[in-house]
């Protein structure tokens, strides 16, 4: 596992309503503070990648629909330093992932649904100064095969 990155396993209380959940606590020690959530909807098939933060952490879940998550860790001084992990999010597997700063991410939607990521971050999003630094989705220097795997 990428040195920092965090994963928290939800628990759904089913009844015979529906479920309750809760998402993020301030006990759970995740986030180091608080900035900002948001949330964003994607077509199947839709890659969003790569991108990082130098200055905040996100924090991310997917209530709705599945996504193929890639992290690569772009920090020279990690032990981690050039490896990716997947995680495979979403209604399938309801977990909240901690993005440290200079871990590249990004997600490509998995099935013929729409997802819909619901995210925190430990900063504000700033137009004037955004802490948002692109990489493209097939950089060579990341390497990673979106293609689905047939097995």
């Amino acid at each position: 596992m990428i040195e920092g990155v965090k994963v928290k396993t939800l628990v759904k209380y089913p009844d015979d309503r529906g479920f309750f959940a809760e998402i993020l606590r301030d006990d759970d020690g995740l986030l180091t503070r608080f900035g900002q959530a948001s949330i964003s909807k994607s077509y199947p098939g839709v890659i969003k990648a790569f991108h990082y933060h130098q200055f905040q952490e996100d924090l991310w879940f997917f209530p709705v629909g599945n996504a193929q998550v890639v992290l690569h860790d772009l920090r020279h001084d990690s032990p981690t330093y050039k490896k990716t992990n997947v995680f495979y999010m979403g209604e399938d597997n309801p977990v909240l992932l901690l993005i440290p700063i200079m871990v590249a991410h990004g997600y490509r939607v998995l099935g013929n649904l729409p997802a819909v990521i619901i995210y925190f971050t430990t900063q504000s999003y700033q137009p004037g100064n955004p802490d948002e630094h692109r990489i493209p989705w097939d950089d060579s220097s990341i390497g990673f095969d979106w293609s689905t795997q047939n097995r």
